[in-house]
């Protein structure tokens, strides 16, 4: 079992930042995958970004290229997600998600575990 714990949502204006972050409870090198994914009112689960954390391998969703960085702390069992330039679009529930096992990660769209979710809301 991998427990995920998200900090850091929030509500900002448009143009502004907000870090999320997420801690795992085990050793992040012991995923495949951890990454970060959304879901708007009315609009289905999508994947935001993601990391490899055994050798940093990113991946992201074309409409946060170049706004958003994720990033991975080994020593604190950690990702954040540093999200730049906001946009009303980006007002989602962001949930932390974790894949251990085969079949699972960014490429598959699957992850087999999750947290709560942390509330991120921009205002124009």
């Amino acid at each position: 079992q991998v427990q995920l714990v998200e900090s850091g949502g929030g509500s900002v204006q448009a143009g502004e930042s907000l870090t999320l972050s997420c801690k795992a409870s085990t050793d992040l090198r012991r995923t495949n995958s951890m990454g970060w994914r959304r879901q708007a009112p009315g609009k289905e689960r999508e994947g935001v970004a993601a990391v490899d954390p055994s050798d940093g391998t990113t991946y992201y969703a074309d409409s946060v290229k170049g706004r958003f960085t994720i990033s991975q702390d080994n020593a604190k069992n950690t990702i954040y997600l540093q999200m730049n330039d906001l946009k009303p679009d980006d007002t989602a529930m962001y949930y932390c998600v974790a894949a251990t096992g085969g079949n699972l990660g960014w490429i598959y769209n699957e992850y087999n575990y999750w947290g709560q979710g942390t509330q991120v809301t921009v205002s124009s």
